[in-house]
């Protein structure tokens, strides 16, 4: 697998480097401690799957994870760090991370679990992988998580006083879709009009 790493320790970038160069598997095609120097040398040179760090200044890791999988939907994204927060989790797996490993694990584990992202599989260190299934099996779904991306952006349009058709022209699409998602939005947010869709996403802190 062609690999491409961003970490901002430079020591630690190098380390990685040298680790999975020498796994027989492992092809390093870049090696970069900023995104910025990441992202046109990632488009020049696509790999098939990008390690990297979620702590580092200018533009953040979340921002390339995004942009990254919005060019290269197939690209495979590891997220490597010592961050165990619930919002560095979840806004690395919406951004499209597909694994988790937090930094400390054995470079063994860090291995498998290259490979085992690789295969289509998403791993996570244990203690990530326990908070992703609470989250599912938790009832009181966070509200944030409630509305899509399109249906967010749909709503802040409908606070504004939008019409139908100056969201369609403003998003892009057509009347007949911004129907539909108003009408999921309805739905979602167990409301009968605008007024009450409003007020219960204000309340909710969606909008």
């Amino acid at each position: 697998m062609r690999i491409s790493i961003v970490e901002e320790n430079q020591t630690l970038l190098e380390n990685l480097r040298l680790l999975l160069t020498g796994e027989p598997n492992c092809e390093i095609v870049g090696a970069f401690s900023s995104a910025e120097d990441a992202m046109p040398a990632i488009h020049n040179n696509p790999p098939e799957v990008l390690l990297t760090d979620l702590a580092f200044p200018g533009m953040s890791s979340i921002e390339l994870i995004g942009k990254v999988k919005q060019k290269y939907p197939e690209m495979d994204v590891m997220a490597h760090t010592v961050s165990d927060s619930r919002e560095s989790v979840f806004s690395a797996i919406k951004a499209g991370a597909s694994g988790y490993i937090l930094k400390g694990s054995r470079p063994v584990e860090l291995i498998e679990a290259l490979n085992e992202l690789y295969e289509g599989g998403a791993p996570m260190s244990p203690k990530i992988a326990r908070m992703v299934m609470q989250e599912f099996q938790d009832k009181r779904i966070d509200e944030q998580y409630l509305l899509s991306q399109r249906e967010k952006e749909i709503i802040k349009e409908i606070e504004k006083g939008r019409t139908y058709k100056e969201m369609a022209d403003k998003l892009n699409l057509s009347p007949q879709t911004v129907h539909t998602h108003i009408k999921n939005i309805y739905e979602k947010l167990q409301a009968g009009d605008r007024h009450e869709a409003l007020l219960k996403a204000r309340k909710k802190g969606i909008i």
